[in-house]
């Protein structure tokens, strides 16, 4: 049974500390008895009361505090599935190739050449060169699933603070260097459209197929966007 000595007291609480510089995370899904779920909008986690409060308010949703024993504890699914967002520049991507085997990484790589453990970094990785293999190992848990990180600030309310996506999405790998290339023609922060696509089709077999992909669209920068007075 967990102490409950906040809830006559909430402004006794601590405020949240973060080891990444992060004040939130987005995602896409969530877990239901250890079975990743698609969510139709974002779900945002965070440790802080007041962020949850901020983005219950701005995105719709309730915050609600989880089981959880990590520092974003604190659960707001949204209503949004798309939001505006402030990117520094093309620092604010990350990417890499990752394959786990529980809590160690076994491989790192580039897609070309291992970038962990030192000793082997700058040998070629022996991945399968062609998208559809790459897919079927990762799939299959032989092969490393892209790990891509996105810092950025919401654009309606930007002093709120800096949050992360955390995706495995092959369908924004295979288009992150477009984003990149966006971002660096851009000078300075960029105003940006972070958004749950959703997608549907039906495959040759007659199957259904429907899910939903992160996307990025990079609309302008920061500075030209604040100063329309339609912003």
């Amino acid at each position: 049974m967990a102490l409950r000595i906040f809830e006559t007291d909430p402004a006794a609480r601590p405020k949240a500390t973060f080891s990444d510089d992060t004040v939130g995370r987005f995602s896409g899904g969530k877990q239901e008895n250890g079975i990743p779920v698609a969510l139709p909008a974002w779900r945002v986690s965070t440790g802080d009361p007041e962020v949850a409060a901020a983005i219950a308010q701005l995105m719709g949703g309730v915050a609600v505090e989880t089981d959880s024993t990590n520092e974003n504890f604190i659960d707001v699914e949204t209503t949004a599935d798309k939001v505006k967002v402030v990117l520094s520049g093309p620092d604010a991507v990350s990417s890499d190739l990752k394959l786990w085997n529980g809590p160690s990484l076994i491989h790192h790589c580039d897609g070309v050449e291992f970038l962990s453990p030192d000793e082997d970094r700058g040998r070629p990785c022996h991945c399968p060169a062609l998208m559809e293999d790459r897919k079927a190992a990762a799939k299959s848990k032989r092969g490393p699933a892209p790990s891509i990180s996105v810092s950025f600030r919401l654009a309606e309310d930007y002093d709120l603070g800096v949050f992360k996506l955390q995706t495995g999405s092959w369908k924004l790998a295979e288009v992150l260097h477009e984003v990149e290339n966006a971002l660096s023609k851009i000078d300075g922060e960029a105003l940006c459209s972070l958004e749950l696509e959703h997608v549907e089709y039906t495959t040759k077999k007659g199957r259904d197929v429907s899910y939903r992909k992160p996307v990025i669209k990079v609309l302008k920068a920061w500075n030209e966007a604040i100063a329309d007075p339609k912003f």
